[in-house]
């Protein structure tokens, strides 16, 4: 029988993820180990798609740890999806850019390979913002005045993580961030789709984007195409993405917080400030006749 292949990143001062190639995983706290801690030192071996995707999935997890409840509730109203679209706007508008960004900065690292698969992703995510105007506009509202003034708090600071990872010196980081908003789009299933449709007013499709971004899209393929890179690469690579994923979903998990903080009026006049007007507001499902 083969060796087990065993992975393990320190996330933080307090957690390390480990993880077998079978996927299963483990959040250790190694506080207090000393020169007993056997996680001390950086992996250096070699990946499978198992153990990265444990690592992975582990990071998302513990990143979103004690908000599993605010991520799946998901859209709860018809003005909170409104707000989802404004920050799925201002995300998927950088994608592109950022990853083109890192491409080059990767090919002055001599990593062409990191670089081709970033630039062939950045392809794919073109255009995307556009679904989430689209929706906007099928929903009444005037879209590109709204993106224009409004950055909800949540968005902006993943935004702002994004930035920064994408204008490192070596932003192999960047496959973290996107590895998180892919896993979590994936698990959005069909259901999720049709609670949306159920919120919106008759004969309006304003589910374009989710539709895309859920796993009755790419979604899922892309999760497998991630591990299956990722786990190719050089182990201080694999780390440095696996802390990003990490990163990227306890900044996701603050921004759940405020989002749900708020309340359907505010979130109302939060858009209506965006707009520079009074707007009419389309009615609910569940306020038809």
């Amino acid at each position: 029988m083969g060796k087990m292949i065993t992975e393990w990143v320190a996330v933080s001062d307090r957690f390390v993820i480990f993880s077998r190639e079978t996927g299963a995983f483990w959040v250790i706290e190694p506080n207090g180990w000393g020169d007993m801690d056997p996680f001390a030192a950086p992996m250096a071996g070699d990946g499978t798609p198992g153990s990265t995707a444990g690592l992975l999935n582990g990071a998302v997890e513990l990143g979103f740890q004690g908000n599993e409840e605010e991520f799946r509730r998901g859209t709860a109203s018809l003005p909170r999806y409104m707000l989802h679209l404004v920050a799925a706007y201002h995300n998927a508008g950088r994608t592109p850019g950022h990853f083109r960004k890192a491409a080059r900065r990767l090919r002055e690292c001599d990593r062409p390979e990191i670089a081709a698969y970033l630039e062939k992703h950045a392809r794919e995510e073109t255009g995307h913002e556009r679904l989430a105007l689209k929706d906007l506009y099928e929903l009444g509202l005037p879209a590109e005045r709204i993106v224009a003034n409004l950055m909800p708090e949540g968005i902006g600071r993943l935004c702002g993580l994004f930035d920064r990872l994408a204008a490192s010196d070596y932003p192999v980081g960047c496959l973290g961030y996107s590895y998180c908003f892919e896993f979590t789009a994936a698990m959005k299933q069909k259901c999720h789709v049709d609670a949306l449709a159920q919120l919106c007013p008759e004969d309006v499709d304003a589910a374009r984007f989710l539709r895309t971004h859920s796993s009755l899209g790419s979604e899922v393929r892309h999760v497998e195409d991630l591990i299956e890179f990722i786990a190719g690469l050089a182990a201080p690579d694999r780390t440095e993405i696996v802390r990003a994923a990490y990163e990227t979903a306890a900044t996701m998990a603050k921004g759940l917080r405020l989002e749900t903080a708020m309340s359907d009026s505010e979130i109302l006049a939060a858009l209506e400030t965006a707009a520079g007007e009074k707007l009419r507001f389309p009615a609910q499902s569940a306020d038809r006749p």
